[in-house]
């Protein structure tokens, strides 16, 4: 069982990124210091809120972050050409002696790809080829490839990663289709955080069903996912601290077609955070542990709650909760 920090690095527009920087440095510190397994940054292009990209951050945090893997908890991989990402993520993995893991995902905002000139519609197929032009540039051996979206003639990567034959590659996906395609290629599936539990643990088994359906071993395998984590004296407590931030940071999200945030939120207030005492928690990640989720990537951090506030919370639960789950 591992467990895992999502930084959450989005601040108001005008925001001293500097200090909070700073803060994320301090915070990093703290979680590696508490046994936590790993870190992960998150990826948008023109948001409404200010938001630092993923990997000069990440490069930052590699020599305060111990031994904890670095990883995106997404990269928009469909927003960059498969050469760029390719030799970005090979240094940052030299850089960190082999600890990078590559969560991807085919994004969903219209502004981001209106920008960037391309089709919405092909964001998944994008997102396909740039991994599959991506893992034959980290051979290190020369790559022609002629596809849909790319083209290259003969072309040698200059930088190859540490970890052979590259990074773990972690897929996020909110649908069965996305799912089912994921589970084809024997790649984890990385749920997301907003989601009710009976969604996440069902859409888990069919996931598995569908690795094993398609002859992928599971000796080793990942299985992550991402929650929201206020460990106090009970649900309320917890809500006091953090519900205000965390139904804040939520509703941005509205302005992007989410507004299932907005007229749904009791259910995924009820259902999806995971809000409570040490007991609640513990039995939470039993829960999720027992349908087959290994890997906890926790989001402690929200739309102005004070840095102080998200220590203690990932000190309480690595105090009060993890040793329940570690020999």
């Amino acid at each position: 069982m591992k467990f895992g920090i999502l930084l959450d690095h989005q601040y108001e527009p005008g925001d001293d990124l500097h200090r909070r920087t700073g803060e994320i440095v301090e915070y990093v510190q703290h979680v590696r210091d508490l046994g936590y397994d790993s870190v992960f940054g998150i990826h948008h292009y023109l948001s409404s809120l200010s938001t630092p990209q993923p990997l000069p951050l990440l490069s930052r945090l590699i020599d305060h972050s111990g031994t904890m893997e670095l990883g995106t908890g997404i990269l928009i991989l469909p927003l960059g050409h498969p050469v760029h990402w390719a030799e970005e993520i090979a240094t940052i993995d030299q850089m960190s002696g082999g600890r990078f893991v590559l969560g991807i995902g085919s994004g969903y905002r219209n502004d981001e790809f209106a920008s960037f000139g391309i089709e919405r519609r092909t964001r998944v197929s994008r997102m396909n080829e740039a991994l599959d032009v991506m893992r034959q540039l980290w051979t290190g051996e020369p790559v022609t490839h002629k596809g849909q979206h790319f083209e290259l003639d003969g072309v040698r990567c200059s930088v190859l990663p540490a970890q052979r034959p590259h990074p773990p590659v972690w897929v996020g996906a909110n649908g069965p289709i996305g799912i089912a395609r994921i589970a084809r290629q024997g790649l984890p599936w990385l749920a997301p955080s907003n989601v009710r539990r009976n969604w996440a643990v069902g859409n888990l088994a069919d996931y598995r069903a569908a690795r094993a359906e398609a002859g992928h071993s599971e000796n080793g395998a990942v299985f992550p996912i991402h929650r929201d984590l206020c460990v106090a004296d009970s649900f309320d407590a917890a809500y006091a601290i953090a519900g205000t931030a965390v139904r804040r940071s939520y509703g941005e999200y509205v302005q992007y077609g989410m507004d299932y945030f907005e007229t749904q939120w009791e259910g995924i207030e009820s259902k999806a955070l995971f809000f409570g005492s040490p007991d609640d928690i513990a039995a939470k990640v039993q829960d999720f542990a027992d349908a087959g989720y290994n890997h906890f990537v926790f989001r402690a951090q929200w739309l102005g709650l004070p840095i102080a506030r998200s220590i203690e919370i990932v000190e309480r639960f690595a105090r009060e909760v993890m040793p329940r789950f570690r020999p």
